[in-house]
């Protein structure tokens, strides 16, 4: 491991925005802050909203600073990634900010029932051909319900097309109210994002800040000509979630990302009825 990783390891043991549970505290059993996120780290009892795969933190400091009344935990698994983000919030001082290094399959032990708002899913890994492991499939639905309050939302950022249709078609399939479908933010679709259902739930802001906020990797796929799609819907559902009926080899065949064609407005080549 090199010296830089063991430095910034050591440093994240400094953060008090950094959570760091160990398997034996999450593995089967509750951690002590379930449930208490608010009264125990925070202070508050402002809605809470939570960044899986979060990375260096980039979007989840963001938000943070954009909206003072929420507070908003980063997820994530890589230590050395989530110095960036929680260092950046321990020496601005950002109160409404946690990291919490862990995996996502531990996550009901770190939440508790109604205490969610919102989930953030941002260029995740489209874990193409292994649905239980993709964030979006009826597995991680299941965990997500039980701790989203009643009306919670996920919001689903993505460069690639084979997670932006799975998840919608798993939407689809378990009539999950959706908010908003965008295959390319950045181009024709940006205006139809203010007259979405996005806009009533959450509010101006929120729609802005899907191009305002940019994590790296999404400033890199922007410059390469790649799309940006969004999707976002309520968890909302009574019963199990099924997985969805979609054509998975044909998704596998078109690739992981959506392509912008020199010269072509792509919203109009891909989906003509939008």
């Amino acid at each position: 491991m090199g010296k830089d990783k063991l430095r910034k390891f050591r440093e994240n043991e400094t953060f008090r925005c950094m959570i760091q549970p160990e398997t034996s505290e999450v593995l089967n059993r509750d951690h002590a802050l379930k449930g208490n996120w608010g009264r125990d780290f925070f202070g508050n009892d402002n809605p809470i909203v939570l960044e899986l795969g979060c990375g260096k933190g980039e979007y989840t400091v963001d938000l943070a600073m954009r909206n003072p009344s929420c507070n908003y935990i980063g997820v994530d698994i890589k230590g050395a990634r989530l110095w960036k983000g929680a260092k950046y919030a321990e020496e601005h001082r950002l109160g409404n900010v946690a990291f919490l290094r862990t995996r996502i399959e531990f996550i009901e032990s770190l939440f508790a029932e109604g205490e969610i708002s919102e989930i953030w899913i941002t260029f995740a890994d489209p874990q193409i051909g292994r649905e239980k492991k993709r964030l979006t499939s009826p597995l991680f639905m299941r965990r997500y319900r039980n701790f989203l309050k009643r009306g919670g939302i996920v919001h689903l950022k993505t460069d690639s097309r084979y997670l932006h249709e799975y998840s919608y078609a798993m939407a689809m399939q378990n009539d999950l109210k959706i908010l908003a479908c965008a295959k390319d933010i950045y181009g024709e679709d940006r205006e139809r994002l203010y007259e979405s259902e996005l806009l009533s739930v959450c509010g101006r802001d929120a729609v802005e800040a899907l191009f305002e906020v940019q994590t790296f990797y999404e400033s890199q796929y922007l410059a390469q000509g790649i799309l940006i799609t969004y999707l976002s819907f309520l968890a909302d559902h009574e019963g199990d979630y099924k997985s969805p009926e979609w054509e998975e080899d044909r998704w596998k065949d078109e690739g992981h990302h959506f392509l912008i064609p020199s010269g072509l407005p792509v919203a109009s080549k891909f989906y003509p009825e939008l």
